[in-house]
């Protein structure tokens, strides 16, 4: 067995996996039970009560996760992605309620532009939930070298997908009226908010 269809296994299995993403290196877990992602913020050292991505493979598995994103929700994430972004959109069934922190009626949505073993290792898992393969607070990881040994002591597998650029996801939250931006990342995130407006209108 090939390290992707073994971190795939280790996902399925509830464990946590290192994986290259197309900003930074990735710490991913399985989204659909609690545990496996309680588990991967444990070894993080992230707060539980942090939200954390939804992560998919393409847009139309995103969309098969959560069907309500549909009219403007669908239309601000068909402007941005793949690429990197992390979208906070609405959430109106409360799916994946262990994502979503103290707002379950919002969740972050990422579809990466990847290439190489990090997109054949989603496209096989379909979806997970994910985070940067640091400590809490640490620096982003820009390669597997750069992951803290103690995290890739604990996870089920490690996949090596040589140097990414190392600069995390723009995070733009679209819930209310206006977008507000979370987290200025890989690109600038008036550029991305100028992409949506023009797909808008």
């Amino acid at each position: 067995m090939g390290v992707v269809e073994e971190a795939v296994a280790a996902v399925k299995a509830g464990q946590p996996v290192v994986f290259p993403t197309d900003t930074v290196y990735g710490l991913a877990a399985s989204p659909y039970r609690e545990e496996p992602v309680r588990r991967m913020f444990r070894l993080k050292g992230k707060p539980e009560d942090s939200p954390v991505a939804l992560v998919a493979t393409s847009l139309d598995f995103l969309l098969e996760c959560v069907p309500e994103l549909r009219g403007r929700d669908a239309t601000i994430a068909r402007a941005l992605l793949p690429g990197p972004f992390t979208l906070v959109l609405r959430n109106s069934a409360r799916r994946f309620r262990w994502l979503t922190g103290s707002r379950p009626d919002a969740i972050g949505v990422r579809v990466p532009d990847l290439l190489g073993d990090g997109a054949e290792f989603l496209e096989l898992a379909g979806a997970v939930a994910a985070t940067s393969a640091n400590l809490h607070g640490g620096p982003d990881p820009r390669r597997v070298e750069d992951v803290p040994e103690e995290i890739r002591a604990a996870v089920g597998a490690v996949v090596d997908g040589g140097e990414v650029p190392g600069t995390a996801s723009t995070v733009i939250d679209f819930t209310g009226s206006d977008p507000k931006v979370i987290r200025e990342g890989a690109v600038p995130a008036v550029e991305a908010i100028d992409r949506v407006f023009a797909a808008l209108r």
